[in-house]
C-alpha cells in the first residue's frame, strides 16, 4: 500500500519514527509532517503565509519532508503535489498524549486524518496516553494490525477512525472496545507568572480531563479501564435531532 504518515509533534517526533520503521518494510511509505510542534492547532490550514517544504534526513537517507505549516496542510500538500502517487491510506500520528473527548476537536492528529477523511481517503489517528518516557513499540506494532483491519472496513464518507492506546505493559491490555466520543472537556488551568521585565504572562496548563461520563462505551472510560478504544469520527457538526425540531416558522 502507499502510505501517508503524518503527526501534529512534528518531523522529529519519536512515535512517527516509529511507526515509520515499523511500516517501512511492508508498505511504500511516505511523510509529510510539521516542521515543528503543532499539538491543540485543530483543524487549521495555512492561507496568508507561502507553504515552505524541505526534506528531511534519518540515519543518513531520506526520511519525509517538513513542512511550516498545520498537520492538516501536510494533508493536503502531500496528496495533491507532493506525492505523485495515489494514496490509499493516511495514519496520523502516533501522538503524545490521549485524544479523547472534546479534545478531539483541538487535536491537530486527529484533523490530520479528518483531512484525509474530506479528501476520499481511508485514515486513522493514533494516539498513546502518556506524555512521560513513552514507548511506542506496542503501539507502533498495533497500527501495523490496524493496516489490515482498516482494508477490510467499510467506512462510510466522511468518516475516520481515532485510536487510543493505554500507557501499559502488552499484557495488561485488556483489549480492543468500539467507543463513542466523549464530551469530557480539560479542567482549566492558567499559571500567572512574571516576565523578567515585570509583565504578567499566563500557561496554559490543562493536562486531566474532567470525567461527566460512566458509561464503559465513552473513550476516556474505556481507555482508563485499559482497552485500546476505536471510536469512528467524521466532520458532519450537524445535530440531526436539533435540525428536526427548530421552529424556523416562528422567526
Amino acid at each position: 500500500m502507499n502510505i501517508l504518515l503524518t503527526n501534529d509533534d512534528g518531523i522529529y517526533a519519536q512515535g512517527l519514527y516509529s511507526l515509520y520503521e515499523v511500516l517501512k518494510d511492508e508498505h511504500e511509505v511516505f511523510v509529510v509532517a510539521p516542521d515543528s510542534e503543532c499539538s491543540a492547532v485543530g483543524h487549521a490550514i495555512t492561507l496568508a503565509n507561502p507553504l515552505r517544504v524541505r526534506s528531511v534526513k534519518r540515519k543518513g537517507s531520506v526520511f519525509g519532508w517538513a513542512l511550516n505549516g498545520t498537520p492538516a496542510d501536510c494533508v493536503k500538500l502531500a496528496v495533491h503535489d507532493l506525492i505523485k502517487k495515489p494514496i490509499d491510506l493516511v495514519i496520523s500520528g502516533i501522538n503524545h498524549g490521549a485524544n479523547i473527548g472534546i479534545n478531539v476537536l483541538y487535536s491537530g492528529t486527529v484533523s490530520a486524518a479528518a483531512e484525509a477523511a474530506i479528501l476520499g481517503i481511508k485514515s486513522a489517528a493514533v494516539s498513546l496516553d502518556t506524555y512521560r518516557a513513552p514507548d511506542f513499540c506496542f503501539a507502533a506494532n498495533f497500527a501495523k494490525r490496524l493496516i489490515a483491519w482498516l482494508n477490510e472496513v467499510d467506512l462510510s464518507s466522511g468518516v475516520t477512525i481515532n485510536v487510543n492506546v493505554p500507557a501499559l505493559p502488552p499484557d495488561q491490555i485488556l483489549g480492543v472496545r468500539a467507543t463513542r466520543q466523549g464530551t469530557s472537556g480539560f479542567v482549566e488551568q492558567f499559571d500567572k507568572r512574571v516576565d523578567p521585565r515585570g509583565n504578567i504572562y499566563y500557561w496554559q496548563t490543562n493536562s486531566e480531563t474532567s470525567a461527566i461520563h460512566k458509561d464503559d462505551d465513552i473513550d476516556s472510560i474505556a481507555l482508563k479501564q485499559g482497552f485500546i478504544t476505536i471510536t469512528p469520527i467524521h466532520f458532519d457538526l450537524t445535530s440531526y435531532t436539533i435540525l428536526n425540531s427548530l421552529p424556523v416558522s416562528q422567526i
